[in-house]
Protein backbone atom coordinates (compact mmCIF):
# COMPACT_ATOMS: atom_id res chain seq x y z
CA UNK A 1 0.00 0.00 0.00
CA UNK A 2 1.33 3.43 -0.93
CA UNK A 3 1.91 5.81 1.97
CA UNK A 4 2.65 9.53 2.18
CA UNK A 5 5.82 9.85 4.24
CA UNK A 6 7.85 12.78 5.59
CA UNK A 7 11.58 12.18 6.06
CA UNK A 8 13.19 14.84 8.23
CA UNK A 9 16.93 14.91 7.66
CA UNK A 10 16.51 13.84 4.04
CA UNK A 11 19.66 15.71 3.03
CA UNK A 12 21.80 13.56 5.29
CA UNK A 13 23.44 10.22 4.68
CA UNK A 14 20.87 7.83 6.18
CA UNK A 15 17.92 10.07 5.31
CA UNK A 16 18.93 10.21 1.65
CA UNK A 17 19.23 6.43 1.39
CA UNK A 18 15.88 6.03 3.17
CA UNK A 19 14.16 8.41 0.75
CA UNK A 20 15.56 6.49 -2.22
CA UNK A 21 14.28 3.17 -0.88
CA UNK A 22 10.83 4.52 0.00
CA UNK A 23 10.36 6.09 -3.44
CA UNK A 24 11.52 2.91 -5.18
CA UNK A 25 8.90 1.03 -3.15
CA UNK A 26 6.20 3.31 -4.56
CA UNK A 27 5.61 5.68 -1.65
CA UNK A 28 5.08 9.43 -1.94
CA UNK A 29 7.94 11.02 -0.04
CA UNK A 30 8.45 14.55 1.21
CA UNK A 31 12.05 15.22 2.16
CA UNK A 32 12.94 18.05 4.51
CA UNK A 33 16.35 19.36 5.53
CA UNK A 34 18.39 22.54 5.79
CA UNK A 35 20.64 21.08 3.08
CA UNK A 36 20.15 19.00 -0.05
CA UNK A 37 21.98 15.67 -0.44
CA UNK A 38 25.66 16.29 -1.07
CA UNK A 39 26.43 13.73 -3.77
CA UNK A 40 23.29 13.16 -5.85
CA UNK A 41 19.84 14.65 -6.22
CA UNK A 42 17.09 13.50 -3.88
CA UNK A 43 14.48 11.20 -5.37
CA UNK A 44 11.77 12.63 -3.08
CA UNK A 45 8.69 13.79 -4.94
CA UNK A 46 8.94 16.96 -2.85
CA UNK A 47 12.10 18.26 -1.21
CA UNK A 48 11.69 21.18 1.18
CA UNK A 49 14.98 22.92 1.95
CA UNK A 50 14.01 24.39 5.29
CA UNK A 51 15.41 24.92 8.78
CA UNK A 52 13.63 22.46 11.04
CA UNK A 53 14.67 24.50 14.08
CA UNK A 54 12.05 27.01 12.91
CA UNK A 55 8.56 25.97 14.07
CA UNK A 56 6.95 27.72 11.09
CA UNK A 57 9.04 25.65 8.68
CA UNK A 58 8.09 22.44 10.47
CA UNK A 59 4.43 23.46 10.35
CA UNK A 60 4.76 23.67 6.56
CA UNK A 61 6.42 20.24 6.35
CA UNK A 62 4.02 18.27 8.54
CA UNK A 63 0.93 17.85 6.38
CA UNK A 64 -2.34 16.60 7.84
CA UNK A 65 -2.48 13.72 5.33
CA UNK A 66 0.87 12.16 6.27
CA UNK A 67 0.89 8.47 7.14
CA UNK A 68 4.36 8.38 8.71
CA UNK A 69 7.24 10.59 9.79
CA UNK A 70 10.85 9.44 9.97
CA UNK A 71 12.70 11.96 12.16
CA UNK A 72 16.43 11.62 11.43
CA UNK A 73 17.37 15.32 11.46
CA UNK A 74 20.07 16.24 13.98
CA UNK A 75 23.24 18.24 14.43
CA UNK A 76 25.75 15.41 14.40
CA UNK A 77 28.95 13.95 13.04
CA UNK A 78 31.78 11.60 13.89
CA UNK A 79 33.98 11.69 16.98
CA UNK A 80 35.98 14.55 15.47
CA UNK A 81 32.79 16.64 15.66
CA UNK A 82 30.82 15.41 18.68
CA UNK A 83 33.83 14.38 20.77
CA UNK A 84 35.82 17.61 21.03
CA UNK A 85 33.32 19.57 23.13
CA UNK A 86 33.60 22.60 20.86
CA UNK A 87 30.12 22.20 19.34
CA UNK A 88 28.24 20.92 22.41
CA UNK A 89 25.85 23.86 22.88
CA UNK A 90 24.95 23.91 19.17
CA UNK A 91 24.42 20.14 19.11
CA UNK A 92 22.08 20.18 22.10
CA UNK A 93 20.20 23.33 21.11
CA UNK A 94 19.70 22.50 17.45
CA UNK A 95 18.68 18.86 17.82
CA UNK A 96 16.36 19.46 20.78
CA UNK A 97 14.56 22.25 18.91
CA UNK A 98 14.00 20.02 15.89
CA UNK A 99 12.48 17.24 17.98
CA UNK A 100 10.27 19.60 19.96
CA UNK A 101 8.98 21.18 16.75
CA UNK A 102 8.31 17.89 14.96
CA UNK A 103 6.47 16.34 17.90
CA UNK A 104 4.38 19.48 18.43
CA UNK A 105 3.23 19.54 14.81
CA UNK A 106 2.66 15.78 14.63
CA UNK A 107 0.44 15.96 17.71
CA UNK A 108 -1.38 19.06 16.48
CA UNK A 109 -2.15 17.48 13.09
CA UNK A 110 -2.94 13.98 14.24
CA UNK A 111 0.05 12.17 12.72
CA UNK A 112 0.42 9.08 14.90
CA UNK A 113 3.27 7.07 13.35
CA UNK A 114 6.70 8.54 13.89
CA UNK A 115 10.16 6.98 14.11
CA UNK A 116 12.99 8.76 15.89
CA UNK A 117 16.63 7.82 15.34
CA UNK A 118 18.49 7.96 18.61
CA UNK A 119 22.06 6.74 19.03
CA UNK A 120 24.28 4.22 20.75
CA UNK A 121 25.96 7.29 22.26
CA UNK A 122 23.25 7.30 24.95
CA UNK A 123 24.83 4.32 26.72
CA UNK A 124 26.80 4.92 29.95
CA UNK A 125 30.52 5.44 29.62
CA UNK A 126 31.12 3.07 32.55
CA UNK A 127 29.82 0.14 30.48
CA UNK A 128 32.18 0.86 27.58
CA UNK A 129 35.60 1.03 29.20
CA UNK A 130 36.64 -2.51 28.22
CA UNK A 131 37.23 -2.75 24.45
CA UNK A 132 36.69 -6.53 24.56
CA UNK A 133 33.43 -6.55 26.51
CA UNK A 134 31.23 -3.45 26.16
CA UNK A 135 27.69 -3.68 27.52
CA UNK A 136 25.03 -1.92 25.43
CA UNK A 137 21.84 -3.84 26.14
CA UNK A 138 18.85 -1.49 25.95
CA UNK A 139 18.06 -1.81 29.65
CA UNK A 140 21.57 -0.63 30.58
CA UNK A 141 20.88 2.98 29.57
CA UNK A 142 20.07 3.96 33.15
CA UNK A 143 21.48 5.22 35.48
CA UNK A 144 22.43 7.54 32.62
CA UNK A 145 26.01 8.67 31.98
CA UNK A 146 26.74 9.23 28.26
CA UNK A 147 30.28 10.30 27.45
CA UNK A 148 29.22 13.23 25.20
CA UNK A 149 26.62 15.98 25.27
CA UNK A 150 25.43 14.57 21.94
CA UNK A 151 24.51 11.40 23.83
CA UNK A 152 22.75 13.37 26.56
CA UNK A 153 20.63 15.22 23.99
CA UNK A 154 19.69 11.95 22.29
CA UNK A 155 18.65 10.49 25.64
CA UNK A 156 16.54 13.56 26.45
CA UNK A 157 14.85 13.35 23.06
CA UNK A 158 14.14 9.64 23.54
CA UNK A 159 12.21 10.57 26.67
CA UNK A 160 10.45 13.32 24.75
CA UNK A 161 9.10 10.84 22.20
CA UNK A 162 8.13 8.35 24.88
CA UNK A 163 6.22 10.99 26.87
CA UNK A 164 4.32 12.03 23.75
CA UNK A 165 3.46 8.37 23.27
CA UNK A 166 2.18 8.25 26.84
CA UNK A 167 0.33 11.58 26.93
CA UNK A 168 -0.81 12.04 23.31
CA UNK A 169 -2.03 9.80 20.54
CA UNK A 170 1.48 9.23 19.15
CA UNK A 171 2.87 5.84 18.14
CA UNK A 172 6.59 6.62 18.43
CA UNK A 173 9.42 4.22 17.64
CA UNK A 174 12.83 4.97 19.18
CA UNK A 175 15.80 3.39 17.41
CA UNK A 176 19.34 3.47 18.83
CA UNK A 177 21.61 3.39 15.78
CA UNK A 178 25.12 1.99 16.00
CA UNK A 179 27.73 3.38 13.55
CA UNK A 180 25.98 3.21 10.19
CA UNK A 181 28.25 3.52 7.13
CA UNK A 182 28.19 3.30 3.35
CA UNK A 183 28.52 5.33 0.14
CA UNK A 184 27.13 8.86 -0.26
CA UNK A 185 28.08 9.96 3.25
CA UNK A 186 30.44 12.56 4.69
CA UNK A 187 34.04 11.59 4.02
CA UNK A 188 36.15 14.77 4.16
CA UNK A 189 34.25 17.58 5.91
CA UNK A 190 35.09 16.94 9.56
CA UNK A 191 31.81 15.15 10.26
CA UNK A 192 32.78 11.78 8.79
CA UNK A 193 32.75 8.68 10.98
CA UNK A 194 35.52 6.10 11.31
CA UNK A 195 34.86 3.89 8.25
CA UNK A 196 34.65 6.87 5.87
CA UNK A 197 37.60 8.66 7.47
CA UNK A 198 39.76 5.54 7.27
CA UNK A 199 38.69 4.81 3.69
CA UNK A 200 39.74 8.33 2.75
CA UNK A 201 43.06 8.06 4.60
CA UNK A 202 43.85 4.73 2.96
CA UNK A 203 42.86 6.01 -0.49
CA UNK A 204 45.11 9.05 -0.07
CA UNK A 205 47.94 7.11 1.61
CA UNK A 206 51.40 6.47 0.25
CA UNK A 207 51.81 3.63 2.75
CA UNK A 208 51.05 5.06 6.19
CA UNK A 209 48.06 6.66 7.93
CA UNK A 210 47.34 8.32 11.27
CA UNK A 211 44.69 7.00 13.67
CA UNK A 212 43.46 8.88 16.71
CA UNK A 213 44.08 7.15 20.00
CA UNK A 214 45.66 3.75 20.66
CA UNK A 215 43.70 2.00 17.93
CA UNK A 216 42.65 -0.72 20.36
CA UNK A 217 39.26 0.93 20.86
CA UNK A 218 36.53 -1.27 19.35
CA UNK A 219 33.32 -0.58 17.48
CA UNK A 220 30.79 -2.41 15.35
CA UNK A 221 29.62 -1.01 12.02
CA UNK A 222 26.27 -1.46 10.26
CA UNK A 223 26.07 -1.18 6.47
CA UNK A 224 23.46 1.28 5.23
CA UNK A 225 21.33 -1.34 3.40
CA UNK A 226 20.74 -3.26 6.65
CA UNK A 227 20.01 -0.03 8.49
CA UNK A 228 17.25 0.91 6.05
CA UNK A 229 15.73 -2.58 6.29
CA UNK A 230 15.74 -2.33 10.05
CA UNK A 231 14.19 1.13 10.17
CA UNK A 232 11.32 0.02 7.98
CA UNK A 233 10.77 -3.17 9.95
CA UNK A 234 10.68 -1.24 13.23
CA UNK A 235 8.31 1.38 11.81
CA UNK A 236 5.91 -1.39 10.73
CA UNK A 237 6.13 -3.19 14.09
CA UNK A 238 4.33 -2.81 17.40
CA UNK A 239 7.58 -2.11 19.27
CA UNK A 240 6.95 0.45 22.01
CA UNK A 241 10.39 0.72 23.65
CA UNK A 242 13.85 1.88 22.53
CA UNK A 243 15.64 -0.77 20.50
CA UNK A 244 19.18 -1.16 19.15
CA UNK A 245 19.83 -1.30 15.43
CA UNK A 246 23.44 -2.21 14.73
CA UNK A 247 26.01 -4.89 14.16
CA UNK A 248 27.46 -7.17 16.83
CA UNK A 249 30.68 -7.78 14.88
CA UNK A 250 33.31 -5.87 16.89
CA UNK A 251 36.60 -4.80 15.41
CA UNK A 252 39.39 -2.56 16.70
CA UNK A 253 40.03 0.68 14.83
CA UNK A 254 43.56 -0.44 13.94
CA UNK A 255 42.21 -3.72 12.55
CA UNK A 256 39.50 -1.84 10.66
CA UNK A 257 42.20 0.24 9.00
CA UNK A 258 44.19 -2.87 8.08
CA UNK A 259 41.06 -4.47 6.62
CA UNK A 260 40.44 -1.40 4.48
CA UNK A 261 44.09 -1.51 3.45
CA UNK A 262 43.67 -5.11 2.27
CA UNK A 263 40.56 -4.14 0.30
CA UNK A 264 42.59 -1.34 -1.29
CA UNK A 265 45.47 -3.65 -2.11
CA UNK A 266 47.74 -1.87 0.38
CA UNK A 267 48.70 -4.87 2.48
CA UNK A 268 51.72 -3.26 4.16
CA UNK A 269 49.86 -0.28 5.58
CA UNK A 270 51.74 1.41 8.43
CA UNK A 271 49.59 2.83 11.22
CA UNK A 272 50.73 5.77 13.33
CA UNK A 273 48.59 6.19 16.44
CA UNK A 274 48.39 9.84 17.47
CA UNK A 275 46.57 11.96 20.02
CA UNK A 276 42.98 12.81 19.15
CA UNK A 277 39.38 12.34 20.27
CA UNK A 278 38.65 8.67 20.89
CA UNK A 279 35.27 8.34 22.61
CA UNK A 280 34.54 5.21 24.64
CA UNK A 281 36.98 2.32 24.45
CA UNK A 282 34.42 -0.26 23.31
CA UNK A 283 30.95 -0.25 21.76
CA UNK A 284 28.83 -2.80 19.96
CA UNK A 285 25.15 -3.44 19.46
CA UNK A 286 23.31 -5.95 21.61
CA UNK A 287 20.74 -7.51 19.28
CA UNK A 288 18.87 -9.84 21.64
CA UNK A 289 15.89 -7.52 21.98
CA UNK A 290 15.43 -6.69 18.30
CA UNK A 291 15.57 -10.39 17.42
CA UNK A 292 13.08 -11.19 20.18
CA UNK A 293 10.64 -8.46 19.09
CA UNK A 294 11.02 -8.70 15.30
CA UNK A 295 12.36 -12.20 14.65
CA UNK A 296 15.08 -10.43 12.65
CA UNK A 297 18.56 -9.06 13.14
CA UNK A 298 20.84 -7.23 10.71
CA UNK A 299 23.02 -9.28 8.39
CA UNK A 300 26.70 -9.23 9.39
CA UNK A 301 28.99 -8.55 6.43
CA UNK A 302 31.49 -5.83 7.25
CA UNK A 303 33.77 -6.66 4.33
CA UNK A 304 30.92 -6.34 1.79
CA UNK A 305 30.03 -2.90 3.09
CA UNK A 306 33.62 -1.72 3.24
CA UNK A 307 34.30 -2.77 -0.35
CA UNK A 308 31.38 -0.67 -1.59
CA UNK A 309 32.26 2.25 0.67
CA UNK A 310 35.97 2.23 -0.17
CA UNK A 311 35.27 2.09 -3.91
CA UNK A 312 32.96 5.10 -3.68
CA UNK A 313 35.35 7.15 -1.52
CA UNK A 314 38.33 6.24 -3.71
CA UNK A 315 36.40 7.61 -6.67
CA UNK A 316 35.75 10.85 -4.72
CA UNK A 317 39.44 11.17 -3.87
CA UNK A 318 40.52 10.51 -7.46
CA UNK A 319 38.04 13.04 -8.85
CA UNK A 320 39.57 15.78 -6.68
CA UNK A 321 43.12 15.17 -7.89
Amino acid sequence: MTSKILVCGAGGFIGHHLVTTLVEQGHYVIGADVKTPAFEASKAQEFLQVDLRDPNCVADCVKTDLDEIYQLAADMGGIGYIGTGDQDSDIMHNSALINLNVLHEATKKGIEKILYTSSACIYPERNQLDPTNPYCEESSAYPADPDTEYGWEKLFSERLYLTYTKNHNINAKVVRLHNVFGPLGSWNNGKEKAPAALCRKVAESDGSIEIWGPGTQTRSFLYIDECIKGLQKIMASNIDQPVNLGSEKMISINDLAQLIGQIAGKNTLQINNVDGPVGVMGRTSNNKLIEELLGWRPREDLEYGLKHTYTWIKNQVDSKE
